[in-house]
């Protein structure tokens, strides 16, 4: 399994290329991801640009996987929001989870989610959630690592080419909540 690292402050404008690859490459390929086509390189990196403040401050967590068989270029990425208000710091959003086409079939969805996972139990969060098309490969994944889908809003979201798509809304408990 190659790398995963989360990025810093420091290291996050160093990587905004290789994240705008990925996220232009999941887009490309009919993801929903929050945007419409045409969605290029360029498109993707003003998007990854404009979540530096948010890395910089440590509200959004971003991690990379990078492949060593491609000069250590990122394949994959996760992302976790953590919540900003005072009732809610016991939970984050998991968002923008998107693996390369070139890379997938190979773990790394499952690992990276698994990572944000991780570092949201240890640094105290007990509640994930997240959005994804309903029917489409990532609710499969979800699923099957033991994320419960709690609704579907019909038509929430347009795919790139402007299709409206009905969208699964998941959560995880990480530890029995207190109180």
């Amino acid at each position: 399994m190659p790398p995963i690292d989360l990025l810093t402050a420091e290291t996050f404008p160093d990587s905004v290329k290789g994240l705008a690859e990925v996220l232009a490459d999941a887009v490309g390929d009919g993801a929903s991801m929050g945007f419409l086509a045409p969605f290029d390189h360029e498109a993707a990196a003003a998007w990854w640009q404009a979540q530096g403040p948010a890395v910089a401050d440590g509200s959004l967590l971003v991690w990379v996987c990078r492949d060593p068989e491609s000069a250590g270029g990122i394949v994959g990425t996760v992302s976790l929001a953590l919540a900003r208000k005072p009732n809610g710091r016991h939970r984050a959003e998991v968002i923008k989870l998107a693996v390369h086409r070139a890379a997938r079939g190979r773990g790394l969805a499952r690992a990276l989610l698994a990572t944000a996972e991780a570092a949201a139990r240890a640094s105290g969060v007990t509640l994930l959630m997240l959005d994804t098309v309903t029917g489409s490969q990532a609710e499969r994944v979800y699923l099957a690592d033991g994320w419960t889908r709690y609704g579907i809003v019909p038509d929430y979201a347009a795919d790139p080419g402007g299709s409206l798509e009905d969208c699964s809304f998941f959560y995880k408990q990480l530890a029995e909540a207190s109180g």
